[in-house]
């Protein structure tokens, strides 16, 4: 937002414009501000959210200001346009209409309120009053300070509900694959220290989710956003606390894991590596049958199925660890383990050869886009030569089937006819001249 130049003497025709137009662009200035900040996603969750403490009572004064600001805004309004159709009267101004445009543009003729007295206090502390005198100099730096300490409101809770919230979430979906884990092994609460302790980060992180919720000005540190670069950030002390504490809980899982369950954590990996082995035997499926819908001519590899033998050694070694046969779990879970490894190898080279094709067009479709855009850098947008090629080729890429071999070759002509390259000759007219032009 800008601010008006000083007040002086009366002023000349050409000072009288010269004033204008800067008040003019001034005024454009105050309105993008102020609409950006009626737009702004973060005074919008502002006024849906539920909010209590300190947000509560700062953006109670900030709507006030901002309606103040639109006020003092169309006051600004209508002052510039007086003084625009004074001006506009006649090509010379008599000294009388400069004297009254040097009293608009220079002197204190607006009268204005201060404001609702939550926001006028807000802004101007115990020395306001209900209304004011001043020049549009005083106006706009008025409304300068107005919208920096409202953009400080917003911009803040914008930040914290932008750092904070998700944090906490990811933080509370560690904190059940640790409780999840740490049951498996006896960790409970009233049973183990860890087991109490993860109980109660699960209750500072719902408590503290809901406080940055309602009052997210309360966990901002330093100072206000529109100060120095890095003069404030998000308060994360008590997240970062948790966080500590929930890795300490989970080394101390890890620890009792360790210990007791190495054969468990073991068939938990193999359990883990086949069911990613058949979810990706799943996707090359799926894919399989998206490829012979959408690629024609193609000879596509068939996708095996589930490995069943496997699971049914997973079972066989869970049994064994069920009743404590760890001579004979031992070499199963090796062997196990290597199989599975294999097993996931093995689905991933599936999917990868089923979807080629859809690489191979993919490939060729970012192909065509890029000598288009050649084309039009070279100024052959309109070519009806290059245009057809174009046509041929991207229908041949966005059809189904796709026949490959053929848009890979209609991709082919269409560069050959954006770079200016003959094309092969063949057939009967191979020994005679080329014609880079030929039929598409």
């Amino acid at each position: 937002m800008a601010v008006a130049g000083p007040t002086g003497p009366a002023l000349s025709r050409e000072e009288v414009d010269r004033a204008l137009a800067r008040l003019a662009a001034e005024h454009e200035a105050v309105e993008s501000s102020l609409l950006a900040l009626q737009d702004h996603a973060g005074r919008r969750l502002l006024e849906g959210a539920e909010l209590n403490g300190t947000t509560l009572s700062r953006w109670t004064a900030t709507e006030q200001l901002i309606t103040q600001l639109w006020v003092y805004f169309d006051a600004y309004t209508d002052a510039l346009e007086s003084a625009r159709e004074l001006r506009g009267r006649r090509r010379w101004p008599t000294q009388t209409e400069l004297s009254e445009l040097t009293d608009l543009l220079s002197g204190t003729a607006l009268i204005l309120p201060s404001g609702p007295p939550a926001a006028t206090a807000l802004a101007l502390g115990p020395a306001a009053r209900l209304s004011e005198r001043m020049s549009l100099t005083e106006l706009v730096e008025r409304m300068n300070g107005w919208y920096a300490q409202a953009l400080d409101v917003v911009v803040t809770a914008d930040a914290v509900w932008s750092a904070l919230p998700a944090r906490i979430d990811l933080l509370a979906a560690e904190l059940q694959r640790t409780r999840a884990l740490a049951h498996s092994v006896g960790v409970r609460p009233g049973e183990h220290p860890s087991g109490d302790d993860l109980e109660e980060i699960a209750r500072e992180l719902a408590a503290l989710r809901s406080e940055v919720i309602s009052d997210p000005l309360a966990f901002w540190a330093g100072a206000s956003p529109s100060a120095a670069p890095g003069g404030g950030r998000p308060d994360t002390t008590r997240y970062d606390r948790a966080a500590r504490a929930l890795e300490d809980v989970r080394r101390e899982v890890e620890a009792v894991l360790d210990v007791r369950q190495d054969a468990e954590q073991r068939l938990m990996r193999v359990r883990d590596v086949l069911s990613r082995a058949d979810r990706t035997l799943g996707e090359a499926r799926l894919a399989r049958t998206e490829v012979l819908s959408k690629i024609a001519a193609y000879e596509v590899p068939a996708v095996s199925g589930p490995p069943t033998a496997l699971y049914e050694q997973l079972s066989a070694a869970a049994e064994h660890r069920r009743h404590a046969r760890w001579h004979r779990l031992s070499p199963l879970l090796d062997g196990l383990e290597q199989r599975a490894d294999e097993e996931l190898l093995r689905a991933r080279e599936s999917l990868t050869a089923v979807t080629a094709p859809l690489a191979v067009r993919a490939e060729l479709r970012g192909r065509l886009d890029a000598y288009r855009a050649k084309a039009s850098r070279l100024g052959l947008a309109e070519d009806l030569f290059v245009v057809e090629r174009y046509d041929v080729a991207r229908r041949m890429l966005w059809s189904a089937p796709c026949d490959l071999v053929a848009a890979e070759n209609a991709v082919l002509r269409y560069q050959r006819a954006v770079t200016g390259t003959p094309d092969p000759p063949t057939g009967p007219a191979a020994a005679g001249p080329a014609d880079h032009r030929g039929d598409a």
